[in-house]
């Protein structure tokens, strides 16, 4: 990682003092107002570094894993269901060029370098992912996988996951960006029963998380309780998202310090 530049040190009459004895917070305020990417670094780490979130992503899968076998058990037909999955940070890990975006302090959620990663970046497996997808397709499931990865370069995308191995990988089963995702997944209701929405961020569910307000989206998450883990399953994402921009909320107290 490179450096930004560590807290002024001040000589005055003689008298070398720390910038930081008397702004403790200017190093954090500085790196936001020169790298406003910074403010990224500690969701960005524990997506593509913590335990807790392999944790998280194989817990999901893994009651994908027993809703789908369900919905398999009471099935006519089990080619009729389908397993609707997006990619990017559900199936697949691109973390590796968001981190290399924020080293070089670039704002990546603004998805101009996306393109290049598209093309020539090697992302990898998201834990417990593969494992799922090729359990569904060993139990005769329809898997359709939507994202909004760019149409124009779909043989790129294609040609990724053919080498990461994911099964019924081909040009109809990888419905890319164009119509918004609650279009393509009509096309997918057409000829099967979804059983399952796994994603990473709520568009990936319904059209009404779409480009609306972070209250409305809440409020939306609450009426669906019951649609949670099982017939929609969220992978989390830490890195990016319409959240990152929402305000705190505080404690209003002032602080106590006390020692333990």
């Amino acid at each position: 990682m490179r450096q930004l530049l560590k807290p002024a040190v001040v000589v005055a009459m003689g008298v070398l003092t720390s910038h930081a004895a008397t702004a403790q917070d200017a190093p954090a305020e500085a790196a936001a107002d020169t790298c406003p990417v910074r403010e990224f670094a500690m969701g960005l780490r524990f997506q593509q570094q913590s335990a807790e979130v392999r944790a998280l992503q194989l817990q999901a899968f893994n009651i994908a894993t027993e809703k789908l076998d369900a919905a398999v058990k009471a099935a006519d037909d089990p080619s009729k269901l389908a397993v609707v999955t997006d990619l990017d940070e559900t199936v697949i890990d691109n973390t590796a060029l968001l981190a290399r975006d924020l080293d070089d302090c670039h704002m990546y959620d603004a998805w101009d370098t996306w393109l290049p990663w598209e093309r020539d970046g090697k992302p990898t497996l998201i834990p417990g992912a593969k494992e799922f997808l090729d359990h569904a397709n060993g139990l005769g499931v329809a898997i359709r996988y939507i994202s909004d990865r760019a149409d124009e370069q779909k043989s790129h995308t294609l040609a990724t996951l053919t080498q990461l191995g994911l099964p019924q990988v081909s040009e109809e089963n990888v419905l890319l960006l164009g119509p918004p995702k609650v279009e393509r997944r009509a096309i997918v209701s057409a000829d099967h029963q979804i059983v399952l929405l796994i994603g990473d961020t709520l568009h990936d569910f319904d059209a009404r998380f779409r480009k609306t307000p972070l209250d409305d989206q809440k409020r939306t998450v609450a009426e669906e309780s019951a649609k949670w883990g099982t017939e929609w399953i969220v992978l989390p994402n830490a890195s990016y998202g319409t959240w990152s921009k929402a305000p705190l909320s505080e404690w209003d107290a002032a602080p106590v310090i006390e020692a333990w």
